[in-house]
């Protein structure tokens, strides 16, 4: 049972997925990379979470927008384009007879080295892409029990140490403030900038609401979260006043509701942070709203099929 904002129940049909490793489909049992894998050396990749639900991989073009992005920014080539990498994830889901409540971790890393050691130029071969679904729903409690969030010691660092708006595989600091927290006592920990502002959290985004407002950091210090951005579209279209801005811990346990965001679960309310304790039931009325709004608008994003078409024909165009 994985804790905090990804929680959720055990599927035992996940015993029995087939994983896509290199573009052969194993079973998961069998699936194995090599000691010399630069993910496994160094850390050396990227990847990305993905939701299918009802048949829709929620915000495809969005997910693989980033890949190639952070790609571009690694120097890392994967081998093959959007539409071949989308055809991948459409294979493996039908193979896996996948519709809904899947969660799925797309992989990629620089590949194999012909030793131990960080040079990219040591690099044999092609990447290794590893495509991984499973049957994973959160727990319906993780929506009415309030997550508590402790702050943690560990900062977001700056974009010339390590770019925090990068989804690589090292992930050391965010695992840092994960024991942290759990340290604490607390579901997941809140981390601040180097300025002592709110940045985000160990593993999802996070949000306030004071009155009509809703407010997340300026996003200088955080992963450039899918749901994050699609939840300030979200809110500008219910009609609350977004806002991306500094704010200290203050603002924050003085907020009317507190929540926070992220692909495997959606959107997630926050019950305490540091102790402090915000009225529930909950979700809070502006979580709720926005709540539904986001189920709606993954209702209205293509198959997976129909994603595939609309790549290719971008791709074509």
């Amino acid at each position: 049972m994985t804790h905090g904002a990804h929680s959720h129940p055990e599927d035992q049909r996940n015993r029995d997925v087939l994983v896509d490793l290199n573009g052969t489909l194993v079973p998961r049992d069998e699936a194995r990379v090599s000691v010399l894998d630069s993910g496994f050396l160094l850390g050396d990749g990227i990847w990305e979470g993905l939701r299918l639900e009802r048949g829709r991989l929620a915000f495809l073009d969005r997910h693989l927008d980033r890949l190639f992005e952070g790609a571009r920014a690694l120097d890392l080539d994967l081998g093959l384009g959007r539409v071949d990498l989308a055809r991948r994830l459409e294979r493996c889901l039908d193979a896996n007879g996948m519709q809904d409540g899947v969660h799925i971790r797309l992989m990629v890393t620089r590949g194999i080295k012909s030793t131990p050691f960080q040079d990219p130029r040591a690099t044999v071969g092609e990447p290794t892409i590893v495509i991984l679904a499973e049957y994973k729903r959160p727990g319906p409690e993780l929506y009415t029990r309030g997550l508590t969030l402790a702050t943690v010691p560990v900062r977001r660092g700056r974009p010339d140490v390590q770019d925090p708006s990068l989804n690589t595989h090292s992930k050391h600091n965010c695992i840092a403030a994960c024991i942290a927290a759990a340290r604490a006592g607390a579901d997941e920990g809140l981390m601040l900038d180097p300025q002592g502002f709110v940045a985000t959290c160990n593993s999802t985004h996070f949000f306030l609401v004071r009155g009509d407002e809703l407010w997340t950091s300026t996003g200088d210090y955080c992963l450039d979260g899918i749901t994050r951005r699609v939840v300030l579209e979200l809110g500008e279209a219910i009609g609350m006043r977004v806002r991306e801005k500094n704010f200290s811990l203050a603002k924050v346990y003085s907020a009317d509701e507190v929540f926070v965001t992220g692909t495997f679960a959606g959107i997630v309310p926050v019950g305490s942070v540091d102790g402090r304790e915000f009225d529930g039931p909950y979700p809070a009325p502006w979580t709720a709203r926005l709540r539904t709004a986001l189920g709606e608008r993954i209702e209205r994003e293509p198959t997976v099929a129909e994603a595939i078409r609309l790549l290719e024909e971008s791709a074509s165009a």
